[in-house]
């Protein structure tokens, strides 16, 4: 199991992802202008695991630059296909991980990452690889199922079965104190830890950190 068969999953569902719908689209909308308030216009912003570029096309307006990156070739694919469409200054989408993006090449006054941290393999050096992009007293910002805290029968029945099916991607199963404590190990300060589900706690922390 490695990235190169998360990134083949993400290529195979690509176009069902595309054409799912937000659940909880009020939780949804709370995150976009919880988000747009924090941003300057004058941030550089990264985006790790943007999917088809839904929420970058939302928010990208707001910055200075936005570069939106995932490890999925028809995920990007499928993002460029609405810049086309619905075309944003500043806003550029790539194929990449955070491991390929070099720090001495480019730094960003925010890195954002939604739904994201739960599909990592490797959660302590991706963090320390987001604070290495960061520029001086730059900000993290992620909102992130946390599957430890949810149903005991969605994580030990559900999640495992639906994977064997292959209809489930790689996922890591942690608390959001253990996320929590993740993020303060690999070098930031958590301002604020938000619940912006509309029907109840769904278990998806929206996290602010600080770089120290």
């Amino acid at each position: 199991m490695s990235t190169e068969t998360d990134a083949r999953f993400w290529n195979r569902t690509s176009r069902a992802y595309a054409a799912g719908k937000i659940v909880d689209r009020a939780a949804y909308q709370c995150t976009l202008e919880r988000t747009r308030a924090l941003l300057r216009s004058s941030d550089r912003v990264l985006e790790l695991g943007c999917g088809t570029g839904t929420t970058a096309l939302e928010l990208a307006g707001h910055v200075y630059s936005y570069v939106a990156t995932d490890l999925s070739t028809e995920m990007i694919a499928i993002a460029e296909q609405k810049r086309v469409v619905d075309p944003v200054a500043g806003l550029s989408f790539r194929t990449a991980t955070a491991d390929m993006l070099s720090p001495t090449d480019m730094q960003f006054d925010v890195v954002m990452g939604f739904n994201y941290l739960h599909l990592l393999r490797d959660l302590p050096g991706t963090l320390g690889r987001i604070y290495a992009l960061l520029a001086r007293n730059g900000q993290f910002i992620s909102k992130t199922p946390c599957v430890g805290d949810m149903n005991p029968l969605i994580r030990h029945a559900l999640l495992p079965a639906m994977r064997a099916l292959g209809k489930a991607p790689y996922t890591v199963i942690f608390r959001a104190a253990d996320l929590c404590r993740s993020i303060h190990a690999a070098g930031f300060d958590i301002v604020a830890t938000e619940d912006h589900a509309a029907r109840g706690n769904d278990n998806s922390p929206y996290i602010v950190a600080h770089k120290r």
